[in-house]
Parts: C-alpha cells; structure tokens; sequence
C-alpha cells in the first residue's frame, strides 16, 4: 500500500486529502469519508454476478491503516456507508467495527442508507438523517450550494479524465473543491467514476498510488 498526502486550507482550517481516498481534519481529530457501500458485493453476488469478497476486505483493510496512521477518534461517513439490505459483507464489517470500539462514527445517511435503526445501534453508528454542522463546515451527502456554510458531500464519485496524444485516457479520483463546497471521492474503490472537465473557479485535486496532481 503505498500512502501520499495533500494538506489544504479551507475556511482557515487545514484538511489533509490522502490517495487512500480520504480525508483527515486535525482539528476535530476526524477521519472523514464518503460512499463505502458496505454489502455491495454481496449484493452482486446475490444476483449472479460473481464480485470477490476481497472486494470488501481491502476497502476496510484501508480504513484501518488510515484509523492508526491518523489516531483517529472519529469516523464521519458523509452518506452510503452501506449499499443494500443486510448480507453476509456485514459480517466482515461487524469483525471490524469490533477491532475499533473506541472509534466514534457518525453517519449522514445517504440514499443507499436504509437500513433499521437497529442495524446501525448494534454497530454503534450514531446516525442522522439530512445534514450535520461542525463549524466551519456542513456535511450532506448530496452536493449542494449554500450562501450560509461551506458543505463537504460525497455522492457523486468525482474524477477526472487526462487526455494524452497516442495514448489511453486515464481517468483518477479525486477531490472536488469550489468556493464552497468540497466533493470527497468514493472511498470504496467497487464504485463507478463520474469524471467532469475541468471548471473555472474548481480545483480537481486528483490522485493515483503515488501522488497527486491538481486541475
């Protein structure tokens, strides 16, 4: 696993993006995420489409190192934690979250998010439903533009595609930021890339396993 970092500053805070998918805030001593999708391929699995399991294993492999590697004490999981209905990907994120007990994590749900309340208080999710304000900022799961907050959201996957004469387009992750808001990427690498052209007054800060580079 090779690890690299970016520090920030974003309404005089400094946030640290990393090319593991992720995002620390060293204030609030909070890793924060977006779009996990837990139990996605078990969900392809259920339907006859054969999707490893290793799949699920290496994204929350990830998760732990960045939990240690930061000393987290808090997990804020912008939307889509989980994909579907309960299955057997469950059971390797209950042998997980029992790893990291002292680990707070809350949850803005998202639109896959729609599990019972008793799904999330067995895994010690504290959860709410639309929106969460930790001043500076306003984590949504949908992007959204406000006059009042800055808002960090995931939901879209953001990306961008590089364009190079005799040779394949390559499309990379990456963090999305405007004047107000900030895109975090898919932290689950099972998930599609919604890649955009690059936009005035939006800085692509894009990420393969060894460095980043900005658009």
């Amino acid at each position: 696993m090779t690890f690299t970092e970016k520090p920030i500053e974003l309404k005089n805070e400094t946030l640290i993006l990393n090319n593991l998918r992720a995002m620390f805030w060293p204030k609030q001593n909070a890793l924060i995420v977006s779009d996990l999708h837990i139990g996605k391929s078990a969900h392809f699995r259920r339907h006859g489409i054969p999707v490893s399991v290793d799949v699920q294993r290496k994204d929350l492999d990830r998760l732990s190192f960045l939990v240690s590697h930061y000393q987290a004490k808090q997990l804020i999981v912008v939307g889509d934690l989980f994909h579907a209905e309960v299955n057997t990907d469950m059971d390797l994120f209950k042998r997980w979250r029992d790893k990291e007990t002292d680990l707070e994590i809350l949850l803005i749900k998202g639109n896959h998010d729609r599990l019972k309340a008793e799904v999330y208080e067995g895994f010690k999710i504290n959860c709410c439903q639309d929106q969460w304000d930790m001043a500076p900022f306003r984590f949504v799961h949908e992007p959204k533009l406000l006059s009042d907050r800055f808002v960090i959201s995931g939901h879209i996957h953001p990306g961008v595609e590089i364009k190079s004469r005799g040779r394949p387009r390559l499309r990379l992750p990456c963090f999305q930021v405007s004047a107000s808001q900030l895109i975090l990427p898919a932290f689950s690498e099972f998930t599609g890339l919604a890649t955009s052209k690059v936009k005035k007054n939006q800085i692509f800060h894009a990420f393969t396993e060894t460095a980043f580079f900005e658009f």
